[in-house]
């Protein structure tokens, strides 16, 4: 059975907090490791220690951490969302695996999914020692992204945006908008399947707040991480879900396809319904024989 401690790393002006997992069997040397973080808004205890564990158990190491400003991290202002602080978050969590006891430094894997599946491409392609990546439902391109939006709501958020930013300028608190709500309502997200999908990913002892710095809003259509695929030189595997209502199938495909060893699995379901049921078991199977082959060869 896999071992989990907790720890932390330090990342820019806070400390990141992490769980550290080892392969319950005794290891033949130093192990790979992957490197995990969540989606938008949401923390490490919002069903990715099913994943770890099952990494874990196939004799991976994995250090799952939260965001500064977010979950069990430090931080100040609590959920500024900030891609580059992001991932220079993930950029930390590599170092700090790398140097690790028992971790060889040449087999780190990075693992994303939603927003955070666009974030370890990203990284990736700045960092050539990286040995594979695993991107699931990914938030590949902002624009298709922000057109599943409505238009009301784009402008409420401009609107906001600029707020929080002038705000922050002066030194106020962020202005904080709802990262999920009903079809409909206010949100980032608000397609049918996003309240129903968020309250099964937090449910229990979940850190979980439905809130983030409205300044995202502004550059949120700017973020397009399917333009960094063809730099990444590691494997990348993309674990597609075809009825996302979230982040769109379509960019996602696109971005396997500009890097140079990608490959897609395509699932005939929903953005959340990959967290849970037949479905994770499903998708956790086929990542973590993804991982096995390329970090842990015969």
């Amino acid at each position: 059975m896999a071992e989990r401690t907790e720890i932390t790393f330090p990342s820019g002006d806070a400390h990141c907090a992490a769980y550290l997992y080892r392969p319950g069997a005794a290891a033949d040397g130093d192990v790979p490791c992957v490197v995990m973080a969540h989606g938008f808004s949401a923390t490490r205890d919002d069903r990715l220690p099913a994943y770890a564990e099952r990494f874990a158990d196939a004799g991976l190491a994995v250090l799952l951490f939260d965001y500064r400003h977010f979950g069990a991290s430090g931080g100040t202002p609590r959920q500024l969302l900030d891609v580059g602080r992001q991932h220079d978050d993930y950029r930390a969590a590599i170092a700090h695996a790398r140097a690790l006891d028992g971790v060889d430094p040449e087999r780190i894997a990075l693992w994303g999914t939603s927003f955070s599946g666009g974030h370890v491409v990203v990284v990736a392609a700045g960092d050539p020692r990286i040995a594979a990546v695993v991107a699931q439902a990914p938030f590949a391109d902002g624009i298709p992204t922000v057109k599943l939006m409505s238009p009301k709501n784009v402008a409420r958020m401009t609107v906001d945006g600029l707020r929080d930013r002038l705000g922050a300028l002066a030194g106020r608190p962020p202005y904080l908008i709802p990262a999920v709500a009903p079809a409909g309502g206010y949100a980032a997200m608000t397609a049918p399947e996003a309240v129903p999908g968020f309250d099964a990913i937090t449910a229990g002892d979940s850190r979980w707040e439905n809130a983030f710095a409205a300044r995202l809003a502004l550059t949120m259509a700017l973020y397009r991480p399917t333009r960094f695929a063809a730099d990444i030189k590691a494997p990348l595997l993309l674990c597609v879900c075809d009825a996302d209502q979230t982040t769109p199938a379509a960019p996602a495909v696109k971005m396997a396809e500009k890097a140079p060893r990608g490959e897609v699995v395509h699932y005939p379901i929903g953005h959340f319904e990959i967290y849970l049921g037949d479905a994770f078991e499903t998708t956790v199977a086929d990542q973590t024989a993804f991982l096995r082959r390329e970090l842990l060869p015969a």
